[in-house]
């Protein structure tokens, strides 16, 4: 296989980049660009779809191939792009707003399909591009210019919304930990199926700080827990605290305190097919609970566009029909003559089904 030794500059476009000066989605950008030049593939095979938001002049920034689509349709013109071209590695770009609020619809069935690409799902928990009006991620009680007195909604949680939909691959990052982001990227890239990564992004002008008590590195340590695949839950400044699960639920533990030991703390398992360890996981929250980053499931599951390669291949190696003009010419079919000429012109009819005409 050839060595491209990509750098990150091979993916950086020559567009003056408009985002507001100390927006997250530069270090996601960063990330991604630096995902790609790891992977090892053509430059001409990526595919970058975007659907409406900040987050999704993604594609302008990109020394790839690119589409800025509609509002909440990303993930359906994605989906159109993978199965026509199977052969393409397609990112979709998308927010809170975009994918969960007007393209909620086409999200779940992305992930319910199991199609082979990858997307990233900016949460800043507001609607940035449309000046602050809250989103379908925003808490209980934010006030916004649509909810001044407090939104009286609960929030969708993303990965619950992944796993509902039989999703094959969720994970979770921080914009402002640039290192740790692309780790799990390139989990997500390296993954056969539909890979959704959640980045917690800051929106400098209409919601900073909705996530300081989570992203902010003094915090880092006893907020949250870092997962990797066949290693214990702990956390912590010493990695002194750990996970158990008990009586049916998780259970934050310190580590020589109580009777337990680190033998006692849940060992990751991201393959593992029952989703119910997983899902506690995602639903950990602060300030009872560390906030989960990583990978979070990674199962195999049949992948849509793969299938659809198959059927096809199939269905023509067995096919009796192979043009159009085999397919005229099946069935009852007869001659007739132009008027005036005793030659007779091919006249692909079927007999009439209902009076045999």
């Amino acid at each position: 296989m050839a060595d491209f030794n990509y750098t990150a500059k091979d993916f950086k476009s020559e567009n003056e980049v408009r985002w507001c000066p100390g927006c997250g989605d530069y270090a996601i950008m960063n990330a991604v660009q630096r995902t790609m030049a790891e992977m090892n593939v053509p430059h001409e095979k990526f595919a970058v779809i975007s659907g409406i938001g900040c987050s999704s002049r993604f594609p302008y920034y990109m020394s790839t191939f690119g589409f800025h689509s509609i509002h909440g349709r990303a993930t359906a013109i994605a989906s159109g792009v993978k199965t026509a071209n199977p052969d393409l590695n397609v990112w979709v770009i998308t927010g809170d707003g975009d994918a969960l609020a007007i393209g909620g619809n086409h999200f779940i069935h992305l992930v319910r399909r199991n199609i082979d690409l990858n997307l990233i799902l900016f949460n800043n928990k507001i609607y940035g591009l449309t000046k602050g009006q809250y989103s379908p991620t925003s808490d209980r009680g934010m006030v916004t210019k649509t909810s001044p007195f407090g939104t009286v909604e609960s929030p969708f949680v993303p990965g619950q919304l992944v796993l509902g939909s039989s999703g094959s691959f969720f994970a979770r990052a921080v914009d402002s930990n640039v290192k740790h982001t692309q780790s799990v990227l390139v989990e997500a890239a390296k993954h056969k199926g539909t890979s959704v990564v959640e980045v917690l992004q800051n929106c400098v002008i209409f919601n900073d700080g909705i996530h300081d008590q989570i992203a902010d590195p003094k915090y880092r340590a006893e907020r949250q827990l870092f997962l990797e695949d066949g290693k214990p839950m702990i956390f912590g400044q010493e990695n002194e605290k750990g996970l158990v699960f008990e009586k049916g639920r998780l259970k934050v533990v310190t580590i020589g305190q109580n009777g337990y030991t680190i033998d006692d703390i849940l060992v990751h398992d991201a393959k593992e097919v029952d989703p119910t360890l997983h899902l506690a996981l995602i639903n950990m929250a602060l300030p009872d609970f560390p906030v989960a980053m990583g990978v979070i499931r990674s199962v195999q599951a049949p992948v849509y566009d793969q299938e659809v390669v198959r059927q096809i291949e199939t269905v023509q190696a067995s096919r009796k029909i192979s043009k159009v003009e085999e397919l005229l010419r099946s069935g009852n079919t007869w001659e007739v003559n132009e008027p005036g000429s005793h030659e007779p012109v091919p006249f692909f009819l079927k007999k009439c089904p209902i009076n045999g005409d």
